[in-house]
């Protein structure tokens, strides 16, 4: 009878070892666990603080953040290779048709407004452009600088990104030219620091960069940047007749709508549960994760951002 009982205990602790050990009790929380996340790179200097953030209040809170291409973005989550997705456009109707078929339905969160940068070398004198120029430009109607300014010292236009299959890159296609193709002078560079440097290095070039990688002036790195190149402003009148019609990339002006080249920023995801993804979505809309973004120089999607004015405005194009 004792062996009985204990053959019985036995199978009983077997039972709940192997109940423990099955991968569908020990998920993820939305507090705890493991993730790894596809980021768009644009967006890295912000979502390194999020994660830097988050884990330090749930330490038993893990997430691999991995920045790459906005196109490759949206393959991880076409391809299930990752639940959570941070980037600047919602899925087309075509990649909804995936999810459809899987019978998932992704959910966003949309966690900020941010803004495309136009950045270009100390040297240059023309840093006001209107949305016409640039869509001349763009459009590769306008090579030369000296077509927008005839007493310009520089050359041909070098237009340049962070990658061809990035999302600032996407965005320029689709608001200035209609998704038509860039023109051939356009290249990419390896990274957004190494844009920065292209363009400090080559007085002809005009850069394309995400604004967040320039607009945090409590951080070292950001300034620095800033040091080396100029940002332009832009107006997006046809005929400005001041200079006051023409806007940096500030955040009262993203937030009011004068900078004209805004976008959203969301995070995607494909959780059919209550996962650590869907705990860090929350974390970033919420009042601390919007805090972060909005001491970045982004629009917090959540929150108020508070604008001061004054009866003097100071001058949109100080570079310092």
């Amino acid at each position: 009878m004792i062996k009985a009982a204990k053959v019985i205990l036995g199978l009983g602790l077997i039972a709940l070892a192997a109940c423990n050990s099955n991968p569908e009790t020990n998920r993820d929380t939305s507090t705890t666990g493991t993730i790894s996340i596809s980021v768009d790179e644009t967006l890295q200097p912000i979502i390194e603080s999020q994660v830097n953030t988050f884990e330090g209040i749930y330490r038993y809170a893990n997430i691999n953040a991995n920045y790459k291409a906005e196109g490759k973005v949206f393959q991880d989550l076409l391809d299930d290779s990752t639940r959570i997705g941070i980037v600047s456009r919602t899925l087309t109707a075509d990649e909804k048709k995936v999810f459809d078929q899987r019978k998932i339905t992704p959910r966003y969160t949309r966690i900020a407004i941010d803004a495309v940068a136009l950045i270009v070398n100390n040297k240059n004198q023309d840093t006001l452009l209107t949305m016409s120029a640039l869509r001349d430009i763009f459009s590769g109607k306008i090579t030369n600088w000296k077509q927008l300014n005839p007493e310009s010292n520089l050359r041909d236009i070098a237009l340049v990104f962070d990658n061809n299959n990035s999302s600032t890159a996407r965005y320029m296609r689709d608001t200035l030219i209609a998704g038509q193709p860039l023109p051939p002078s356009a290249t990419a560079s390896n990274s957004h620091p190494a844009l920065i440097d292209y363009v400090a290095k080559n007085e002809n070039a005009i850069g394309v960069i995400g604004v967040n990688w320039i607009s945090d002036r409590d951080d070292t790195t950001s300034l620095n940047f800033l040091n080396q190149v100029k940002v332009v402003g832009i107006s997006a009148e046809e005929n400005p007749i001041t200079t006051d019609s023409y806007f940096q990339p500030y955040q009262a002006y993203i937030a009011q709508g004068d900078y004209p080249l805004r976008r959203f920023w969301y995070i995607i995801s494909t959780e059919g549960r209550v996962g650590l993804g869907t705990g860090f979505a929350s974390f970033v809309a919420s009042d601390r994760g919007q805090r972060i973004i909005l001491k970045s120089g982004l629009v917090p999607a959540t929150m108020p951002v508070r604008i001061v004015g004054f009866n003097n405005r100071p001058s949109k194009f100080r570079q310092d």
